[in-house]
């Protein structure tokens, strides 16, 4: 049987570097693509507990969803998949997830929700206006083909960006610091009252080798593997104070 390999981004169902993606995927893996009916950018890891979800199918194996990137993932892999797919890809998205980009992309939770349900998460973003987009989509799945010839373990994340030079260079990164004209614009509507605007543009980013934001400067493209674990299992092992009053529980018993 072949592998499996589950789609989806936060752009929409429409968007070229998405479909074209599957396209080569299909080459050497089943495909099913579950994407947002429109653009879910900065979605993070929502999910829609509170309003009916409206899937459609576009053309076989294709579908679009009336809910977020995560809210595919989940719906695909509980609903439509015939069995667990061996890697979920998200993307590719039109546009760099660096740094701390990953805590509010919709990119990113998609293939962070493919790890929770026990795949492989792979993100893939590229530069907004890439020079070679063929080139860069062509590398993107090598890198899935990659990940299921020798499999990445299941929970794990790979952050992938691809710079607009669609260069032949690749870097195995840490996450660096973007940084961004960080702004709430305060405007008025016709009637006179406030509405805001919230967020800037990247402006630059911190040089530290061996980053992800380093890597695409440089034209280079960047792997970064994540986990899911948040624990600082430092603190946990050296608390950094005692609470007053009260006994801290270490094992199956008291300290002390």
């Amino acid at each position: 049987m072949r592998p499996l390999v589950l789609c989806s981004n936060d752009d929409g169902i429409e968007s070229p570097h998405l479909n074209e993606l599957a396209d080569r995927i299909e080459a050497f893996a089943d495909v099913l693509v579950v994407a947002p009916e429109r653009q879910r950018s900065a979605a993070s890891h929502a999910i829609t507990l509170h309003k009916p979800l409206r899937l459609t199918e576009i053309r076989p194996r294709r579908y679009s969803l009336s809910g977020t990137p995560v809210d595919c993932v989940y719906l695909a892999v509980l609903k439509l998949c015939d069995r667990r797919p061996d890697v979920v890809v998200s993307g590719i998205n039109d546009g760099y997830n660096l740094g701390s980009d990953v805590f509010y992309s919709g990119t990113v939770a998609a293939a962070v929700e493919g790890a929770l349900r026990g795949a492989a998460g792979i993100a893939m973003s590229m530069n907004s206006r890439p020079s070679d987009p063929a080139h860069a989509i062509g590398f993107a799945a090598k890198v899935v083909k990659a990940a299921i010839e020798e499999p990445i373990p299941p929970g794990t994340v790979l952050n992938v960006n691809m710079p607009a030079t669609g260069g032949d260079e690749y870097q195995w990164t840490t996450l660096g610091r973007r940084e961004y004209s960080d702004d709430v614009v305060e405007r008025k509507d016709p009637r006179g009252r406030s509405y805001y605007w919230v967020g800037g543009g990247p402006t630059g980013h911190e040089h530290v080798e061996g980053t992800d934001c380093v890597a695409v400067s440089r034209g280079w493209n960047s792997l970064t593997p994540m986990h899911l674990d948040l624990t600082d299992r430092g603190r946990v092992a050296q608390p950094p104070w005692a609470i007053e009053g009260f006994r801290v529980m270490v094992g199956p018993g008291p300290v002390g």
